[in-house]
C-alpha cells in the first residue's frame, strides 16, 4: 500500500497519533510534530472536526472540552507544511464531512476512527478523494468489517485500503489486546493490516510488527502527565516513541523476507555442516554393503545422506578404511 512516498510492503509505516494532545494550542501542536519527527516516525496524525457536527451539546462538559481542542483549517495547513519540511507525512482523522472535504488537499491518507467504521457517509466521502484510506477496527467484528471492505471495494477497489486492529478502550488491558487478530485481518479481508495501539508501553507495537502489521499507530504526547486529558497517559512520550521506532526497525531486519533460502552468511558453512556417507568400519574388497557398515560424518564432499540405496546390497570394488567416503562408483 502506498501512502505518500512510503510503501508499506517495503517498510512498516509508523504513525505518531497526536490526536488532540495539543489541547487546542497551535504552539504545542508544532512541538509535537517536531518531537515526533525527531523520534523517527514516518507520519504524524491529527483529528480534525467541527464540534457541533461531532458530539452532542447535551453533554456540555464534553462539548466544551472538545470545542476548546479545535484547531482551524488554516492551522492544519500550517502543521502540514511543518511536517513536510521535516520529511514527515501528514494524516488526519476527519469526524465530519466538512472536515473530510478540507483535508483532501493536504493529507497523504485518511484515517477513519473505530467509532466511525459504521459512519458510511463519511467513509463514502473519503473514498471519493482517491486517497489511501486507513480504518480502525475497534468495536467491530469480522462480519461487519467484511461489509465495510465491500462498501469501499464497490466505490474504489481495495488496493489502497488498510484495516488497523484496535481495541477501543483507554487504555486497553493487555489480556484483551488480542494481537493475534492482525494476521486474520490480512488473510480474511485481503487488505493491508496494521495496528492502532491503546495499551500502555511499547511492547504491543513491537509484537504487532512481528505478527505482520504493516502500519502502526501509537498515541503521542510530550509528557504523559501533561494534563488530566486521558490520552496523555496511554500515549508514548518522545523517548518511548523513539524506542518503538528503533525496536520496529530491528524487528523488520530480523524478520527479513517471507522466503526460505540459504542466507549469504551460511553459504561458506554448507560443506562444513553437511555430512558424507563413509565406511563405518574397515571393510574388505568384495564385501556386500549393509546399513550397519555405514556411518555419516562431516564435512560433506562425498555421497550425501539419503543416497544409501546406491550402496546397500552391492559389493565393494576395493577395501575401505573406517571413515573413508564410499561413492556410487566404488560398488558393483
Amino acid at each position: 500500500m502506498k501512502i505518500g512516498k512510503h510503501d508499506t510492503e517495503e517498510r512498516v509505516f509508523i504513525v505518531a497519533e497526536i490526536g488532540n494532545n495539543h489541547e487546542g494550542s497551535i504552539e504545542v501542536a508544532r512541538r509535537l510534530v517536531e518531537a515526533a519527527a525527531d523520534a523517527g516516525v514516518d507520519a504524524v496524525k491529527f483529528q480534525t472536526f467541527r464540534t457541533a457536527h461531532y458530539v452532542s451539546a447535551a453533554d456540555p462538559a464534553r462539548f466544551k472540552r472538545l470545542q476548546s481542542f479545535e484547531l482551524t483549517f488554516e492551522q492544519f495547513r500550517e502543521l502540514e507544511r511543518l511536517a513536510r519540511s521535516l520529511n514527515v507525512g501528514f494524516l488526519s482523522t476527519p469526524f465530519d464531512l466538512e472536515s473530510a472535504a478540507f483535508l483532501e488537499s493536504i493529507v497523504d491518507a485518511f484515517k477513519i476512527a473505530s467509532g466511525d467504521n459504521d459512519f458510511f457517509p463519511l467513509i463514502d466521502r473519503v473514498c471519493a478523494s482517491r486517497k489511501p484510506v486507513i480504518i480502525s477496527t475497534g468495536v467491530a467484528d469480522l462480519p461487519h468489517l467484511r461489509r465495510v471492505r465491500d462498501f469501499v471495494a464497490q466505490r474504489r477497489g481495495t488496493g489502497n485500503l488498510a484495516f488497523l486492529h484496535c481495541v477501543t478502550s483507554y487504555p486497553a488491558p493487555p489480556g484483551e489486546a488480542n494481537l493475534a487478530a492482525i494476521p486474520q485481518l490480512a488473510a480474511e479481508l485481503g487488505v493491508t493490516a496494521g495496528y492502532s495501539d491503546h495499551t500502555m508501553g511499547p511492547e504491543a507495537c513491537l509484537a504487532a510488527t512481528a505478527l505482520g502489521a504493516r502500519i502502526l499507530e501509537k498515541h503521542f504526547t510530550l509528557d504523559k502527565h501533561y494534563s488530566d486529558f486521558r490520552d496523555h497517559q496511554l500515549s508514548a512520550d518522545p523517548a518511548e516513541m523513539r524506542q518503538i521506532v528503533e525496536g520496529v526497525r530491528k524487528i523488520e531486519t530480523l524478520l527479513g523476507r517471507p522466503e526460505k533460502r540459504v542466507q549469504p552468511c551460511e553459504e561458506s558453512l554448507v560443506k562444513l555442516v553437511r555430512r558424507s556417507i563413509v565406511a563405518g568400519a574397515d571393510l574388505p574388497a568384495g564385501h556386500r554393503v549393509r546399513m550397519e557398515d555405514l556411518t555419516w560424518i562431516r564435512p560433506a564432499g562425498g555421497l550425501s545422506p539419503g543416497n544409501e540405496t546406491l550402496l546397500l546390497g552391492k559389493t565393494l570394488r576395493r577395501a575401505f578404511r573406517f571413515g573413508e567416503p564410499i561413492g556410487a562408483e566404488d560398488v558393483e
